[in-house]
């Protein structure tokens, strides 16, 4: 893969490491980057990772979209999703993702955040949509994705009545799983990892699956899900090695 101009890639055997990186814009999100995070997600989707998200910018995770771009843009563009259809393919790679997020996430970069299944930040974390100031909406998921995550009352805080959502209130809400100091947020991310990793992969897969899965495809699409698990080696294995512990530790206490 060529070398990218606004991400910086750290490939691991178990995950992939992407650092938004366009500081001097403060990691908007312009074309180029939409373009490269479209390769990363062909990237995942033809070898499943976990993806761990995060911006190189002390204090910015992402400004939101570039504005300068998006003043160009017309009805044509806004028919297209173009974040929208990144952020969309970002929610459905077949393994978890992880944002790890540090300061500022606003407009595009919150929607960003909201796209990934589990949210990590650091205390100056701050999460809005500013988008009606600038005479649009919050159009690459936010409208929808806040209500799934918080509730309608607090996403209608969020989008109608501008409030910001800083990270004790963002952990407070559900919205983030852990608030950490911004030296500890890589560790943090990497521990977040690792738990989810400690469980088989497939069964990774299968749950989120299952938990993004239309209302209307439940109960079949978990019967489904389980099926395959339950006829999978690594769950004979996972499962024989636990009785085994079991069994070992009930003779050492006899």
């Amino acid at each position: 893969m060529a070398e990218f101009a606004t991400l910086r890639i750290e490939r691991r055997v178990d995950r992939l490491w992407v650092t938004l990186h366009r500081p001097a814009e403060r990691n908007a999100i312009d074309a180029a980057m939409v373009a490269e995070l479209h390769e990363i997600c062909a990237e995942l989707e033809a070898e499943p990772k976990v993806l761990v998200l995060t911006g190189g910018v002390e204090g910015v995770f992402a400004g939101g979209a570039d504005i300068g771009q998006l003043l160009r843009r017309r009805c044509e563009d806004a028919l297209d999703g173009i974040n929208l259809r990144l952020f969309e393919r970002i929610r459905a790679l077949p393994m978890p993702t992880v944002s790890a997020v540090d300061g500022w996430a606003l407009g595009g970069g919150a929607e960003l955040a909201y796209a990934c299944d589990i949210r990590v930040a650091t205390g100056r974390a701050k999460f809005g949509q500013p988008e009606p100031q600038l005479g649009i909406l919050p159009g690459a998921g936010a409208a929808f994705r806040l209500v799934r995550l918080l509730g309608e009352s607090v996403a209608k805080q969020v989008l109608l009545a501008g409030r910001t959502l800083a990270a004790d209130e963002a952990l407070r809400l559900g919205l983030l799983l852990e608030v950490t100091e911004p030296w500890q947020l890589f560790e943090t991310a990497d521990a977040v990892v690792d738990r989810m990793l400690r469980g088989s992969a497939m069964a990774l897969r299968l749950t989120k699956l299952a938990v993004d899965a239309p209302e209307g495809a439940h109960p079949h699409v978990d019967l489904l899900a389980q099926a395959v698990l339950f006829e999978d080696a690594e769950k004979f294995e996972r499962m024989t090695a636990f009785m085994n512990r079991k069994r070992d530790k009930g003779i050492r206490r006899g």
